[in-house]
């Protein structure tokens, strides 16, 4: 499974490029078809544009579903989502070897935009589907070139007229388990030399739009003095998010930036920057993002620039269910718990349904990038990790 999809949306870089509703996309589902297939599964497409491939039937309640995601973020890595995907179907051929009898329905699923590389906010297909991110919202979304959500679901053969939330199909949810690469060195750091943790819980985090606002002119003709250069004023809020982050423990990072109109020899008249910010708790993040804003409007003042901020997507903290996850790690042996700053679907849903989530070790920490990595010995541990926690779920 694993060759099969690793030259999908591969970069000449070496990184993927597997953004939602493209051929990347469209590549990665036809391969999650094929496995549901091969296994005898069945396979659905929900109101959102989520795969769901289903041992036992879609309409019983009380299912136990794992998965992931397959899309990445720009020249990203070749495990963050699809380790979770393809462990999701390994598992399930592990159980069928144990010969286990599940008395509950299973599924794996692939969700939509978890990353949101192409039309910003991140897990689209969970928040639709939980009614965290409303139709009117996502019918608004636009990608770097102008195409809409709508429009892009169109070309890639789905209809977006039917996205919205899906209170039916949560309720038959009765457990969700998503296996991830680690994102961080928690586990390859540790002393005790265990391949697999559990999620404890999710950083409060979100992304945040900040609009410069200023005033196109000649780079060779203006003098300084005279210029609104949007410019100066974004630079100084990226420098401004990285201090005050510092000083109170939390994270903040501008990783996208798109400037207008993008000429050498032209002073700006847009500069548009996103905020990605994480904290422990709501109170630090909500103080953090509110410290940046302040000094991008009062930096904006002395440029003779206009700052808007925008909030994009937003995440509270994530206790992932105790008594779930408890009961996951006591029957991994005691495996870790460990706390994140990154999200996922496990995340969004937790306000639905009981979730929890495994982590497989990675060796170099790194994440949103080639360079992340899980050995196989790592993963064929989380596959068995996995395996035995649907078995303890699904097979009383």
């Amino acid at each position: 499974m694993w060759r099969e999809l690793l030259p999908v949306g591969r970069a000449p870089g070496g990184g993927y490029r597997r953004h939602a509703w493209t051929d990347a996309d469209a590549e990665c589902r036809a391969w999650f078809r094929e496995q549901a297939a091969a296994r005898g599964l069945t396979h659905e497409v929900d109101r959102n544009g989520n795969q769901w491939a289903w041992l036992g039937s879609p309409e019983d309640g009380d299912a136990v579903v794992t998965g992931s995601h397959l899309d990445s973020v720009p020249d990203g890595g070749a495990f963050d989502g699809p380790l979770g995907v393809v462990s999701a179907f390994a598992a399930l051929d592990e159980l069928r070897a144990r010969g286990a009898r599940p008395a509950r329905p299973l599924a794996v699923v692939n969700f939509g935009d978890e990353e949101g590389a192409r039309f910003g906010p991140a897990c689209v297909g969970s928040r639709l589907t939980t009614g965290r991110l409303t139709p009117e919202a996502a019918r608004e979304l636009r990608d770097a070139d102008g195409v809409t959500l709508p429009r892009a679901m169109e070309r890639a053969g789905y209809d977006p007229e039917a996205i919205g939330a899906d209170p039916e199909r949560l309720a038959r949810v009765g457990a969700f388990v998503e296996l991830h690469i680690e994102q961080g060195r928690r586990l390859v750091d540790a002393p005790d030399d265990r391949p697999v943790g559990v999620a404890s819980a999710i950083w409060p985090h979100g992304r945040w739009r900040f609009d410069f606002h200023g005033e196109a002119n000649h780079a060779g003709t203006t003098r300084l003095e005279d210029r609104r250069d949007p410019m100066l004023t974004y630079a100084n809020t990226v420098l401004a998010a990285r201090k005050k982050a510092r000083l109170a423990g939390a994270l903040a990072t501008f990783g996208k930036v798109a400037v207008e109109p993008n000429g050498v020899n032209a002073i700006a008249s847009l500069v548009r920057g996103w905020l990605d910010s994480r904290a422990a708790d709501e109170a630090t993040l909500a103080a953090v993002v509110a410290e940046i804003e302040r000094a991008a409007v009062e930096r904006g003042a002395r440029d003779g620039v206009r700052v808007e901020v925008v909030r994009e997507s937003f995440t509270p903290v994530v206790e992932f269910a105790h008594g779930l996850r408890d009961r996951i790690a006591a029957r991994l042996g005691g495996a870790p718990l460990l706390p994140t700053g990154a999200g996922h679907d496990a995340g969004v849903l937790s306000a639905e349904v009981p979730t929890a989530m495994l982590y497989v070790r990675n060796p170099t920490g790194v994440s949103h990038s080639p360079a992340e990595i899980a050995e196989e010995d790592d993963c064929a541990a989380g596959v068995r990790a996995l395996a035995d926690t649907l078995e303890d779920l699904a097979c009383p």
